[in-house]
């Protein structure tokens, strides 16, 4: 196979055990950074100037490389005419075919030889199909088939025509109104999935489809898991599994009893991508992203994009608490707040949020607030430190008494 095929050289490197599948992410994404700076740098480049590969290393693997072998696998489905390659990852192939029995156009996603003698990788490409199949929304991508044919495993479904957000964003950042709309509709399907007991996992740009007319669908089922598979959780328990700008904390810590807040998380991760763009936390390695994702404040959204509504602001900034109990409590909390903005309103449920933080804030600190009164504080200045919370509502205190003393002086003085 040609160098020149990068993701199918990827494929190959991780076939061979070489790279894993989370390090040939973040080098395709390191390598896109490099390109908006307007230097072309291939993928192995990257490799090999992150320190993942050697140049020996790939040498010797691009001699085992058969171009041929992308191809006969999705020849040998039956049912199914081959009509093109639409793209090719470090996990599966994915074709576009025409369904003979239904006369259709879909997208056969198949996995390579050698990872098929992977059980893991066998196992975790059906539970894929499994988990879409029992997902039924029209912000999904719609699972019809899974089943092995020649040796080789594959996962039939729904043609998307159209792109990727990633795709999106390439060229400029994405619009306000935009970005709404496409973080909903990938919320409403979050919160199909999230109401099935499923938490996706691994929710970024790539992973969410725009058809030509419009419709936002959620793809890539491939760590998607049940919440209640306690036996899957416990053999992943330390494992990082997700993508490394976009991944929540506790996914980082390898946490077994993770849920849909996880999901928040990364779709906002990819809002803040989609209206900044840039994504949340930058560096050089996988290992350094994620610890800051741990540890390193997040710099709100509408300081790096202006134009930004306060709304939209509080709502990532609420997305991506790195505290999860922080976050929105359901999908559907989310959704609401998304839509009032979207209609010129504010964000209600992250507003309460911000201001129970603020309480908790000065309740912490040792002061006591002698109202229970809700603050009407600026939204803008609420999303700051906490120490610039805690002095404008120990200012608030003190103007508050003050008035209290000058109208006690009036009454006296009467």
């Amino acid at each position: 196979m040609s160098v020149s095929d990068e993701s199918g050289f990827g494929r190959k490197l991780v076939e061979n055990r070489l790279v894993t599948p989370e390090e040939i992410a973040f080098c395709e994404n390191r390598r896109e950074e490099i390109e908006k700076n307007g230097k072309p740098v291939t993928l192995l480049d990257v490799l090999i100037s992150e320190g993942y590969m050697t140049r020996s290393q790939l040498k010797r693997i691009e001699r085992t490389m058969d171009d041929d072998s992308m191809y006969r696998p999705a020849q040998q489905i039956p049912g199914f005419q081959i009509m093109s390659k639409l793209g090719q990852g470090a996990m599966a192939t994915v074709y576009k075919a025409r369904q003979l029995s239904l006369d259709r156009i879909v997208a056969v996603k198949v996995l390579p030889k050698r990872l098929s003698e992977n059980q893991e990788f066998v196992d975790r490409f059906y539970r894929e199909g499994r988990a879409a199949a029992q997902l039924n929304h029209a912000n999904i991508v719609q699972a019809i088939d899974v089943g092995e044919a020649g040796g080789y495993h594959y996962f039939v479904m729904e043609f998307i025509d159209g792109q990727t957000v990633y795709d999106l964003f390439q060229k400029s950042v994405v619009d306000e109104k935009k970005a709404i709309n496409i973080i909903l509709q990938t919320a409403m399907a979050l919160d199909h999935a999230h109401a099935r007991g499923f938490i996706h996992r691994d929710v970024k740009p790539k992973n969410i489809m725009i058809g030509d007319n419009g419709d936002v669908k959620l793809a890539d089922m491939g760590l998607a898991r049940e919440i209640s598979d306690y036996e899957t959780a416990q053999s992943e328990a330390g494992r990082a599994y997700g993508t490394p700008y976009y991944i929540s904390p506790e996914q980082i810590r390898g946490e077994i009893n993770i849920d849909f807040r996880a999901d928040i998380y990364s779709l906002g991760a990819t809002f803040y991508h989609m209206v900044t763009g840039r994504v949340p936390f930058e560096g050089q390695t996988p290992s350094s992203v994620m610890h800051k994702h741990l540890k390193e404040e997040l710099i709100p959204p509408d300081h790096l994009n202006t134009e930004l509504s306060s709304g939209v602001g509080e709502i990532i900034e609420v997305m991506m608490s790195k505290a999860r109990d922080e976050r929105y409590t359901s999908t559907k909390e989310l959704i609401a707040d998304l839509q009032s903005v979207a209609e010129g309103g504010p964000p209600f449920q992250a507003r309460k949020m911000y201001d129970q933080h603020v309480l908790e804030d000065l309740a912490s600190s040792g002061v006591t607030v002698a109202s229970a009164t809700p603050l009407d504080l600026d939204p803008s200045l609420v999303r700051k430190d906490a120490g610039n919370r805690l002095a404008i509502l120990i200012l608030s205190v003190i103007c508050m008494l003050l008035l209290l003393a000058n109208l006690a002086q009036f009454i006296m003085s009467r």
